[in-house]
């Protein structure tokens, strides 16, 4: 069995996690260690877990395009009032994690939920099969090829608005300086609108933001996370369905018939 501590999986968490809500108000401290980002992203990698049918969602309510000279108080506000009416989301994303002193890329891929209340569930089925969940209250981390679960309750901050971006980007400037990556140019090739995204609270694992929305629905799809040392983490999001009404059983763990528990420290 291998014990985990809570220190080496909460960075994992607060990574990944930021990537999609955009920042977490909980300071982590040393808890985060940057220098971990590529050997995170090789061991958070999912496995196949019966999850509800969501409906892809092709916008959400209420949202409208803004037009191509839109100002940066337009599509925050349209991002924040899209983000403010969502219960729960799921995507599949890719992910790259680079860390740039080893001039290394991790490339991950799989499937995210995520629900108000602190629940998360990441399934991760590229490079490692695992699974990262959380009711909001307790945290269990499956590796299949370790046979077991690593278990702890949640850390705080995925109860709070790190734990949902739900809630996260409907209130982004309370939590973030907001320009436009190009103020001349704020669209990318691909017709996104880009925000870079400067964080009042820096944390060891986010020193900068840049995201990459739809003007037609509002939802992210590209975010590149940078930590204090320039190490970069980078998902792409499709397939997203929101408020499908995922259900909370999703958020819990049984481990398989035989798998060890092993407490995190």
């Amino acid at each position: 069995m291998t014990r985990r501590s809570l220190r080496s999986v909460v960075p994992g968490l607060a990574c990944i996690t930021v990537i999609v809500t955009g920042f977490t108000d909980v300071a982590l401290g040393d808890v985060a260690s940057a220098p971990r980002l590529s050997r995170i992203a090789q061991a958070q990698p999912a496995t196949k877990a019966a999850s509800p049918k969501a409906t892809q969602a092709p916008s959400t309510a209420g949202a409208q395009a803004p037009a191509s000279n839109a100002s940066l108080d337009d599509v925050v506000r349209g991002l924040e009032a899209s983000y403010g009416r969502i219960n729960d989301l799921k995507a599949e994303f890719s992910q790259n994690a680079f860390n740039k002193s080893l001039n290394q890329s991790i490339p991950a891929s799989g499937v995210v939920f995520l629900k108000k209340g602190g629940k998360l569930r990441w399934e991760y089925t590229q490079p490692t099969p695992q699974q990262i969940v959380s009711d909001g209250k307790t945290l269990w981390v499956y590796t299949p090829t370790l046979n077991q679960v690593n278990v702890a309750p949640a850390p705080e901050a995925l109860s709070g608005p790190a734990g949902s971006f739900l809630v996260g980007l409907g209130k982004l400037r309370e939590h973030f300086g907001v320009r436009f990556l190009n103020p001349v140019q704020p669209r990318d090739g691909d017709g996104n609108v880009v925000l870079d995204l400067d964080p009042k609270q820096p944390l060891p694992t986010l020193s900068r933001l840049i995201l990459s929305i739809d003007p037609k629905s509002w939802e992210v799809r590209k975010a590149v996370v940078y930590d204090q040392f320039e190490n970069t983490v980078t998902m792409r999001f499709t397939r997203m369905a929101l408020n499908s009404g995922l259900a909370d059983s999703l958020f819990t763990f049984t481990p398989p018939k035989g798998v060890a528990t092993v407490p995190m420290q």
